[in-house]
């Protein structure tokens, strides 16, 4: 999919699973469960898919700019929490995502954290054979909102498991972490939509270009199943402040005809939104591939 000057792929980084019902908070298993099917654990398995926009010239050629929108997991983990998480590299990881277009970790010029959770952030250091702990990322520049930094830095007692520091401080010892503040133009062409429902300053890129647009929805909208307005996650903070950032959001992706890129979502990464006459869902689905529902080049 292309917009404007960024030629946007889906990178899957792996998968893990969390608990149903925190993921869906108030809405009964036997709603959610029929197209998330949980495991003997009560886990649904979830998709850990990263963003990878690429710039390109005039002439559609790529100019070497490489932007990822958050990192997956990644690969610190104990047997222990692997094992609680269901984290599965066998089969996709970072460097196989990138691999898939021509690229190396070291090709990547920028990464943007919507936020310092595990699943979002986890990938954007790696472990050395020493133990030290290094950005994955080498040549990159990442970029966080400040408001995400200073709570993950001092988190609730609610979500303290979900900030591990090894994810982020080594960042900020390499100086590679720019730390931003507030929305509005971050490149040209992404529009950055701050979000406080799930976790502070959580940042949401917005690509867009004569009428087109995708929103990297990141835990807003994790899957297609969270698009009506009141399936929110117990995992989020602030949860009505969650439905009225939706209320917000919603009507205008599906007046203007967005696209919605899922990071959660395993059935697919992107989908346009429709409002019927009992709220919204998903419409048309994209793997922003070439065929139906892609926006040509």
């Amino acid at each position: 999919m292309r917009i404007g000057n960024w030629k946007l792929f889906p990178v899957e980084t792996g998968r893990f699973a969390l608990d149903g019902g925190a993921m869906f908070g108030v809405v009964p298993r036997t709603l959610w469960e029929k197209k998330n099917p949980p495991d003997e654990r009560n886990r649904v398995p979830m998709a850990l898919r990263a963003l990878l926009a690429r710039k390109v010239d005039q002439s559609g050629a790529f100019t070497g700019q490489n932007l990822l929108v958050d990192t997956g997991v990644g690969d610190k983990w104990s047997p222990k929490l692997a094992d609680i998480y269901a984290v599965d590299h066998s089969q996709l990881s970072i460097e196989r995502g990138l691999a898939e277009h021509g690229l190396k970790a070291s090709d990547i010029t920028q990464v943007l954290l919507t936020h310092l959770h595990f699943d979002h952030a986890g990938g954007a250091t790696r472990k050395r054979e020493d133990g030290s702990i290094v950005p994955t990322f080498e040549n990159a520049t990442y970029y966080v909102q400040k408001g995400n930094l200073e709570w993950a830095r001092n988190p609730t007692e609610k979500d303290r498991a979900s900030y591990l520091p090894e994810n982020w401080e080594p960042l900020i010892e390499a100086g590679v972490l720019e730390v931003i503040e507030g929305q509005g133009e971050f490149l040209p062409g992404i529009e950055l939509i701050l979000s406080f429902g799930h976790t502070d300053a959580m940042q949401l890129p917005r690509f867009h270009d004569k009428g087109q647009s995708l929103l990297y929805c990141a835990d807003l909208v994790p899957t297609a199943s969270h698009i009506p307005i009141p399936w929110v996650m117990a995992y989020d903070n602030r949860p009505l402040v969650t439905i009225e950032e939706k209320k917000s959001i919603l009507p205008r992706a599906a007046a203007e005809g967005w696209w919605l890129f899922f990071e959660h979502d395993i059935q697919g990464p992107a989908a346009q939104v429709v409002q019927g006459p009992k709220g919204f869902h998903a419409g048309v689905r994209s793997d922003l591939g070439s065929g139906s529902g892609d926006l040509a080049d």
